[in-house]
């Protein structure tokens, strides 16, 4: 099939203006079967960007609010009894849908962020004995506040693993705010968004992301620099071997978006950072000199040989 994946970002970046690597990424991690998660500040349009992806794709779309008192249930779904049949329903939970936003999820209990990054992990949910399949696709965006906000709660470190990328929308430049206000002035401008693929084309998509072309060159590349995180002095806890296959897949999604079939050593480094900030743990040395996940990630990089690998690599 044609490479539509071009005409998908076009179509969101209409509605999410001045974040064009943003839109990319996260649709890099939804052509590699990954979910994301979003860290940000309220009211810079991360719930824009889930409808904008759901309506374009034409994804069934639930969005949950998270709060204290979100259950468990209330994300897999519950069975009750029917009278009328003399047996027990299946009632589905928000999870029962292609394109999933989990808003603030660091705001709700332990057990019911759980619920979700079981899912996650699984693809099924599990009720009362009987297991029920998540549709596919199935992709969740799910959003933070900043650490420090009010009623917020840490994501244990082996939860936040399961996500494919952590990234942070930020706020828009002066000419992007501009434009936003401009658009606004009239109409939502969701409601121009035009249907560009199916989900089955999505489904198709992603299993030709699957079998995009990765030579020992780069998996041996991408080993080198996740051990380097697991051996750096400043890093406690380096990045696991899921978080390293991780950065394959995505890697894959980024090549077959700029229309190759095989990866090359530029898009490891493009989504290095992306894929493992949210996985390493920083020594205590590292936060007193103020190193940011990001910048060891970055200097991890840049002191690592980039293997020489030919545009015109032959498979």
């Amino acid at each position: 099939m044609v490479n539509k994946s071009q005409n998908v970002i076009d179509e969101v970046k209409k509605v999410i203006i001045g974040k064009d690597e943003i839109v990319k990424k996260v649709f890099m991690a939804i052509l590699a079967k990954g979910h994301i998660l979003l860290e940000d500040i309220p009211g810079v349009g991360k719930t824009t960007l889930a409808l904008a992806f759901s309506k374009v794709m034409r994804l069934d779309f639930n969005r949950i609010q998270f709060t204290p008192d979100v259950v468990a249930s209330d994300i897999v779904g519950f069975t009750i009894y029917d009278k009328g049949k003399e047996k027990f329903i299946y009632k589905p939970g928000a999870v029962m849908c292609n394109l999933l936003l989990a808003d603030e999820i660091n705001r709700t209990s332990s057990r019911t962020q759980a619920a979700l990054l079981e899912v996650m992990e699984e693809g099924n949910v599990t009720v009362d004995s009987t297991t029920y399949a998540v549709p596919n696709p199935f992709t969740v965006i799910s959003t933070q506040n900043p650490i420090g906000s009010y009623g917020t709660q840490l994501l244990p470190q082996s939860q936040l693993d399961r996500f494919m990328v952590k990234l942070n929308i930020g706020y828009p430049d002066f000419k992007s705010q501009v434009e936003i206000l401009r658009d606004r002035q009239v109409e939502q401008p969701l409601n121009n968004v035009s249907q560009v693929i199916t989900k089955e084309e999505l489904i198709e998509m992603q299993e030709e992301v699957n079998r995009i072309y990765v030579s020992d060159d780069i998996l041996e590349y991408i080993t080198y620099l996740t051990e380097t995180t697991r051996e750096h002095p400043l890093i406690l806890q380096g990045v696991s071997p899921r978080g390293a296959l991780t950065i394959s897949k995505i890697a894959k999604a980024n090549a077959y978006i700029s229309g190759r079939d095989y990866v090359v050593p530029e898009d490891i480094i493009y989504v290095f950072i992306d894929t493992c900030s949210h996985r390493i743990i920083l020594d205590h040395k590292s936060k007193i000199a103020n190193n940011t996940s990001e910048d060891i990630l970055k200097q991890i990089l840049e002191e690592t040989i980039t293997p020489d690998i030919k545009t015109e690599t032959s498979h």
